[in-house]
């Protein structure tokens, strides 16, 4: 494509080179730039791009994109090479990115899901509907990207890089997708990875405390305006009516149609007659016009308002409501509560909960149901806000029957002193717990006091089949560990 044509619709261009020059890829990591290709710098918060721009030169780069300030004058450039200058690269390369894959979410229906917890779950119900519906689908997300029925890859984030979303949207155009469902993070809007993206529907599922750190968002108003970004950007949205922060939206958002779901307070699509067991919920709610029954295969009160999100948005699409009960019964999620078959038949239920408020509520919601002991097995996440720590070693301590505080992924942090974080807050309780900071040695011994009528919570790793450390990523599949130990301990 044509570089003036890539340039479209960015401000404040300042270029030294010939803009009429072809281009062949456009990317922000120069070790993926090929002969003919436009490599734009961005400033990480651990490495800058601009330190690349000559090794992106040598893999063929023809074109370099560079941020207002940055000195350039010390680096071997080539004079057939265009240099482009603009204020934000993060912004431009977003904007780059839809003209070089010719702006495919226009060419779908996209469905965007944010808040703090839930937004997997519900990107994943609401893709099983449409596609029961018959309808070809594809999903971004926190898991993997999917496209009708396939699992494309893993996803090594929520919410991709601009240029790698782009790119995904264009495969789906390619495979006549017709709805996109994706997962949109806090970190993705404030950092412009979805700037040119066409949504037709937006999601609030909900918002409390998380990802507050130096790398993510310093406060809480900077977290709640960075998820508001996605309702300037949609036609209609659904918001949880339960949530104070979901509420809000109706009067904050504009130029957006609020439609709101909830069990507690008055809302557009209102949850009823409530059942929760060990293995599913069920719950009555106005399909069509008429009071139906609907029964979802995840347990858990937060199951409802999932649901509930979901129900809203298909409906809109035109779901049938047998479609959507079908879906619903039968919808299954990687790493959220999810109950891992053992030869023991021992209950072990894996789940992402790596927050405080998310922790509280799986605990809670398994106690409710359970009639042996609740065994929490979980760590807190390496480089990311310490005060949910001991927070969360306290909600353990006064839930649980048992906690075995452990690693999550300690990143470059010490996990030992992560555990001792965590334990400070335990020690305010009268919890009973021990500390294993192996995480496999952790598994293991709840596997070996737990008996059938009690309850084991793996917390905090969910779908990840990984544990990162230092850097490097070792295999850490936790329904294969739990095998695994299960094997080694015999009858």
């Amino acid at each position: 494509m044509e570089l003036k044509k890539i340039l479209s619709g960015i401000d404040g261009i300042k270029a030294k080179g010939n803009l009429y020059i072809d281009i062949k890829n456009v990317e922000s990591d120069s070790r993926n730039i090929k002969k003919d290709g436009m490599f734009v710098a961005i400033r990480g918060f651990e490495t800058d791009g601009h330190t690349y721009i000559e090794p992106a030169i040598a893999n063929g780069a023809k074109v370099i994109m560079m941020e207002e300030g940055f000195d350039f004058r010390n680096l071997n450039i080539p004079e057939d090479v265009t240099l482009i200058v603009v204020p934000n690269t993060r912004y431009a390369l977003a904007v780059c990115a839809c003209n070089f894959y010719d702006n495919p979410s226009r060419k779908f229906k996209l469905i965007g899901v944010t808040g703090t917890k839930g937004k997997t779950t519900t990107t994943y119900m609401i893709k099983d509907i449409l596609e029961k519906q018959g309808k070809n689908v594809g999903l971004i997300g926190t898991i993997a990207t999917y496209i009708n029925g396939k699992k494309i890859e893993d996803s090594a984030r929520t919410t991709p890089e601009s240029i790698t979303l782009q790119k995904s949207f264009a495969e789906m155009v390619d495979n006549k997708v017709e709805y996109v469902v994706m997962e949109v993070s806090s970190q993705s809007l404030k950092l412009d990875r979805v700037v040119g993206c066409d949504f037709d529907i937006g999601v609030f599922t909900n918002f409390s405390e998380d990802h507050i750190s130096q790398k993510e968002h310093p406060d809480m108003q900077d977290y709640f305006e960075s998820k508001m970004k996605l309702f300037d950007m949609c036609k209609i949205a659904y918001t949880n009516a339960d949530d104070i922060y979901g509420a809000k939206l109706t009067k904050l958002v504009k130029n957006c149609e609020i439609k709101t779901y909830g069990i507690d307070n008055s809302c557009d699509l209102l949850a009823k007659d409530i059942t929760i067991t060990n293995s599913y919920v069920d719950f009555k709610v106005k399909l069509a016009g008429k009071n139906e029954r609907v029964k979802v295969g995840i347990p858990g009160r937060f199951s409802v308002y999932n649901s509930l999100a979901a129900i809203s948005v298909t409906e809109k699409l035109g779901a049938t409501p047998d479609v959507v009960k079908d879906a619903l019964l039968n919808v299954r999620v990687p790493g959220r509560s999810e109950l891992v078959d053992n030869k023991k038949d021992l209950t072990i239920m894996i789940d992402y909960a790596h927050s405080p408020e998310s922790l509280e509520n799986i605990l809670q919601a398994v106690k409710s149901y359970t009639r042996g002991r609740v065994i929490s097995v979980f760590g807190c996440g390496g480089d990311r806000d310490k005060t949910k720590r001991p927070i969360m070693g306290a909600i353990s301590g006064k839930i649980a029957d048992y906690t075995i505080i452990t690693s999550d992924n300690p990143r470059t942090e010490n996990p030992e002193e992560i555990v001792k974080e965590i334990e400070e807050g335990m020690k305010k309780t009268k919890g009973n717990y021990i500390c294993i900071v192996d995480r496999k040695e952790a598994i293991k011994a709840a596997i070996e006091m737990a008996n059938k009528r009690d309850i084991i919570v793996l917390a905090g790793k969910g779908h990840e089949p990984y544990q990162e450390i230092n850097h490097k990523t070792y295999p850490f599949d936790e329904r294969i560990i739990v095998r695994d130990i299960i094997e080694e301990m015999g009858n």
